[in-house]
């Protein structure tokens, strides 16, 4: 994704630089309150293989990775853990080092944030398992391990209100590309002015598609406004994020990445390899949730945060109960 994945990890989770100092100076880290949920395994933790383990759990401070530091957390509870409830750091590289230095033990993180952001490689790799693997094998000698990887994706998408759904009928980029081509008046976007500029948002997505979009017909606005924006009509298409809960609280159609254009940012557990090698278990402890977490999932669990207001642990916890992972104690 070039160098825009490091201002998108920024933009999403506050000030990279934030990140950094948390990081350097320890604040974020060296607090938090231990998880005191009265969970017991169910599908998930039988025999208790975490029993006597003390483990943290982070998370950077954005809704989605809230409630998935929250799974993680509920999970370790269940199979018998102690844990330490560090999530909430500001900035993606707080919480990185925090995993990579020991000072927590684990975390659900992204892999294309991790091969542009933490690895600093300059191009994404466009199939989701390679990209997985190329990150699983470089970080290893950082002292991470990163678990197998979910199909949650929480990348770039284009979507749309079902009235003009009705009446263009694109359900792919390529779709979007042929009504660009045969009437370029309907093809009107909102995006974030970043999106508009960089090689792997709008100018990288027309060159990949052959799209051609008059400049008059790209408005730039922020991430909130672009949302209702779309769902009134104002745009056709917005720029959104895969996962975010707006996409079913307002009811937009996504267009699909035929050409597999945007980057991945699969979401994966990174485990510090230390904490790993001492409680193995973890792995087994943890793939089931993250083989059930997807797109779907992860709109459905932010909506009921940024939209119904609910808490996040909260979310996670009655999520974990109503899949069956965890019971009531």
């Amino acid at each position: 994704m070039r160098a825009v994945r490091v201002t998108r990890a920024v933009r999403r989770t506050c000030l990279g630089l934030a990140g950094v100092l948390v990081a350097a100076s320890g604040c974020g880290l060296t607090s938090g309150s231990p998880m005191v949920d009265d969970v017991e395994p169910g599908s998930i933790g039988q025999g208790k293989p975490l029993e006597g383990a003390d483990l943290t759990v982070t998370s950077k401070e954005f809704t989605e990775q809230l409630i998935l530091g929250a799974i993680m957390g509920i999970a370790f509870q269940a199979a018998g853990a102690e844990v330490l409830d560090r999530t909430g750091i500001q900035g993606s590289i707080g919480a990185r080092e925090a995993v990579k230095s020991g000072d927590a033990d684990g975390m659900y993180e992204y892999t294309g944030t991790a091969w542009i952001t933490y690895l600093g490689n300059s191009e994404p790799i466009t199939d989701p398992r390679k990209q997985w693997e190329a990150v699983r094998d470089a970080d290893a000698k950082n002292g991470v391990t990163w678990l197998p990887p979910s199909t949650l994706n929480n990348t770039y998408a284009l979507a749309m209100n079902q009235s003009n759904f009705r009446k263009y009928r694109t359900k792919t980029l390529s779709d979007v590309a042929a009504l660009a081509k045969s009437d370029p008046s309907a093809v009107t976007l909102c995006v974030e002015s970043e999106f508009a500029n960089r090689a792997d948002g709008l100018p990288g997505m027309e060159k990949a598609y052959g799209m051609s979009i008059p400049a008059g017909n790209v408005t730039q606005m922020d991430t909130g406004i672009i949302y209702t924006q779309v769902a009134k009509g104002t745009c056709t298409y917005g720029e959104v994020f895969t996962t975010d809960g707006r996409i079913k609280s307002m009811n937009l159609e996504v267009m699909a990445d035929d050409k597999k254009f945007f980057p991945n940012y699969n979401v994966a557990p990174e485990i510090n390899t230390k904490a790993l090698k001492k409680y193995p278990a973890i792995a087994e402890v943890l793939d089931p949730i993250t083989k059930k977490l997807n797109n779907s999932v992860a709109r459905d669990l932010n909506a009921k945060v940024d939209v119904d207001g609910e808490d996040p642990h909260q979310v996670a916890l009655d999520w974990m109960k109503e899949e069956g992972f965890v019971k009531d104690g």
